[in-house]
């Protein structure tokens, strides 16, 4: 069970895997205390076509198709090696809060984005600018990406590779081999730039809510 004041839907919701240690009605109602305690709307972070999506369906939650970011995400991995050019310098600049996470940095996104022993915050400016950035993180041999984002009028000038490359340099020079990464399956674009680097679908999921919600 995460809570993070409300910033990403990942940090606020319920993770399903495994043995919940009680019947499934029972966990959901649990979550609904959880999120009643930490202020947030009460979701499940569910592995789309799982015995738990099954059985969360049959305990009356339904998928929960306005969730900002879009209900269902894929999950993917590739070898870092394919596509690694170059070091990416972690530099934690205003304007890549602004930029990657909407606003400026609040102890929240701190706490979510700054988490963690190596964390790298890469970015590309021009004329002091933040025109591209986004978040990396290893965890053992795993280097996890997020927030990857180019304004619009910087967009089609393959920033968003050029970053990729830089951010996978850096993870294998802190020991990763591989990176894991999530889109909102509904982000065509930035699925075709992930299969182009390498990597491949591992899984999808979807956030489910209470029926009432």
């Amino acid at each position: 069970m995460r809570a993070a004041g409300g910033f990403t839907g990942r940090a606020n919701s319920t993770l399903t895997c495994g043995d919940p240690g009680l019947p499934v009605p029972a966990a959901l109602r649990a979550v609904q205390g959880f999120a009643r305690e930490h202020g947030i709307k009460p979701t499940a972070h569910v592995t789309t076509g799982s015995v738990h999506e099954q059985a969360i369906e049959a305990a009356g939650w339904r998928v929960d198709h306005d969730h900002p970011g879009g209900a269902a995400s894929q999950v993917m991995t590739g070898p870092l090696e394919k596509f690694a050019d170059g070091v990416a310098e972690s530099r934690d600049l205003p304007g890549w809060w602004e930029l990657a996470a909407g606003s400026e940095v609040s102890a929240v996104q701190r706490h979510v984005l700054g988490s963690g022993d190596d964390v790298c915050f890469a970015s590309l400016t021009e004329n002091d600018v933040v025109v591209a950035a986004v978040r990396g993180a290893v965890v053992e041999d795993v280097l996890h990406v997020a927030r990857l984002a180019v304004r619009p009028a910087h967009r089609r000038r393959g920033l968003a590779r050029r970053l990729m490359g830089e951010l996978a340099g850096w993870g294998l020079a802190h020991g990763a081999t591989t990176c894991v990464l999530q889109v909102a399956e509904h982000n065509e674009a930035a699925i075709r730039l992930y299969e182009d680097l390498g990597c491949t679908e591992h899984h999808r999921y979807r956030y489910w809510i209470p029926a009432g919600s």
